[in-house]
């Protein structure tokens, strides 16, 4: 199984970046995928799945798929200096007993390699 996510990069406050994750080796699993991201010296955080998002987010991200392409997007607009981070795909097989569940790393059993968002003031 392999996730790979690309698209990150620099970019000025209120502008916008697209982030894309090919998922591979899944087969006919059935699966959910979600983006997470991290900063230096903060654990990493919840970002976007399904229908919900981090509060810090919501309003200015929009995450979408493929599943005819395996391909979960990160739609980020307004992004702000608070934003900078490696963002990270993530994919689950095991169905959550609560989509809560989904919003913790623990529930995921692949991720990509990340991809780095900067945002500059």
């Amino acid at each position: 199984v392999q996730l790979q996510a690309f698209g990150g990069g620099l970019v000025q406050a209120g502008g916008s970046l697209r982030l894309s994750c090919a998922a591979s080796g899944l087969g006919s699993s059935r699966y959910r995928m979600g983006w997470f991201r991290r900063t230096p010296g903060k654990e990493r955080e919840f970002v976007a799945v399904g229908t919900k998002y981090a509060p810090s987010v919501r309003g200015r991200f929009t995450i979408s798929s493929d599943n005819a392409e395996n391909t979960v997007y990160l739609q980020m607009n307004s992004l702000r200096p608070e934003d900078t981070a490696v963002y990270y795909c993530a994919a689950a097989l095991r169905t959550a007993d609560s989509f809560a569940d989904y919003y913790n790393v623990e529930t995921y059993d692949y991720w990509g390699q990340g991809t780095q968002v900067t945002v500059s003031s």
